[in-house]
């Protein structure tokens, strides 16, 4: 363990840090959230799952919700408290595990809670549902977008099955800072399925709700889902990845070479595609801290085989040299839970500032973990 940040300067690059105090910063306004609606949330395990920092979060979170058997597993074995368990689609043998500790099973499709149900049946069950709207900047990522498997699209199929049912699950929100346009859709929510909810018990609003981002109106956020669930005397369920952990972790890279093409372009020892893979798919730049107005202008790049392997572009008032550190924030949310082995390039260790000021270095990565990770 690393006593003092001066000691990172023996951390060998690449690395994750996670910052304990940023990621409480933002529990505490979950807390706020809680104790105002009456809501319960639960962590998004597909955005975030470094256990490592669980601990910290158990004190703030009524548990976990996953979409697959082992994000379960895990929320379960390193979490504990409520397990939501989800998939697009259940096999067989991941419905008689999920039976062994799951506090609730989620279904994507009337057909698979039917196919199942003798199995399931005595645990409390949920179907998603699709509303047929969302609010989503990216079609890749918009669960109402034409042709979607996600969720029942029309409700006269659930009538039939509603006795089988304790709540439903929505997922229509990516990256929305838009407390109007969630207020809006609330109403919405209401007015389809407000028949349905008088004979349930709860109902989760899902993620992609971004109430921790700066200047959001967390009181009438709080007030309006305090409202909804009184209305139709239920327990709502917020199911934040983002939320918690946004600006609460960043990449260090280092430089190993620049070279010129028209521009400077300086190489790091991490890589997009491998190790902040999100980016790439969704054609965002990283954000690359301290990039200034300076003039001296570089691009920054990973250092795999792809073209496109690029980070963005930095600007400082003084050049840089081979050796010098580079940090991309923002690196937790769908980053180390996508990040994989991509020519081979070596696996950022993951590295927490505790609370108490310690750097913790609580993952390396070799390569025999590339070695089991094939066959």
């Amino acid at each position: 363990m690393f006593k003092a940040k001066k000691d990172l300067s023996k951390m060998k690059t690449p690395y994750y840090l996670i910052d304990e105090k940023k990621i409480l910063k933002n529990l505490k306004i979950i807390g706020q959230i809680k104790a105002a609606s009456g809501a319960k949330v639960v962590l998004a395990l597909k955005c975030f799952s470094t256990w490592s920092v669980f601990d910290l979060m158990k004190g703030y979170l009524d548990g976990t919700t996953s979409s697959s058997l082992y994000e379960a597993r895990l929320g379960h074995e390193k979490f504990g408290k409520e397990v939501h368990a989800y998939s697009v689609a259940y096999a067989p043998h991941e419905i008689c595990a999920l039976t062994g500790f799951a506090d609730k099973i989620i279904f994507n499709s009337v057909a698979q809670l039917e196919h199942y149900y003798e199995m399931v049946k005595g645990h409390p069950l949920g179907l998603r549902v699709n509303p047929g709207m969302s609010y989503s900047n990216y079609d890749l990522a918009d669960p109402a977008r034409r042709y979607s498997r996600l969720g029942v699209v029309d409700t006269r199929q659930i009538l039939p099955v509603l006795d089988k049912l304790s709540g439903i699950m929505v997922h229509f929100n990516c990256d929305n800072d838009n407390f109007d346009a969630f207020s809006h859709a609330l109403d919405l929510l209401a007015q389809k399925y407000g028949d349905i909810l008088h004979k349930l018990s709860w109902m989760s609003l899902g993620g992609g709700l971004f109430f921790t981002r700066k200047n959001y109106p967390v009181e009438r956020f709080s007030k309006v889902i305090k409202g909804f669930g009184e209305q139709f005397d239920i327990q709502i369920y917020l199911e934040p990845g983002e939320s918690v952990i946004t600006k609460t972790a960043k990449l260090v890279t280092s430089v190993l070479d620049i070279v010129h093409n028209e521009k400077d372009i300086a190489i790091v020892d991490a890589s997009l595609e491998a190790h902040m893979l999100d980016l790439l798919i969704y054609r965002l730049k990283a954000q690359i801290e301290k990039s200034g107005t300076g003039k001296h202008e570089y691009i920054i790049a990973g250092r795999s085989c792809l073209a496109g392997d690029v980070f963005g572009e930095y600007r400082s008032s003084t050049p840089l040299k081979i050796g010098d550190t580079l940090k991309i924030a923002d690196a937790a949310g769908y980053t180390m839970v996508k990040k994989n082995w991509f020519n081979g390039l070596p696996m950022p260790s993951i590295v927490v500032g505790r609370l108490d000021g310690t750097m913790e270095l609580v993952r390396e990565f070799d390569y025999n973990d590339f070695l089991n990770n094939l066959s």
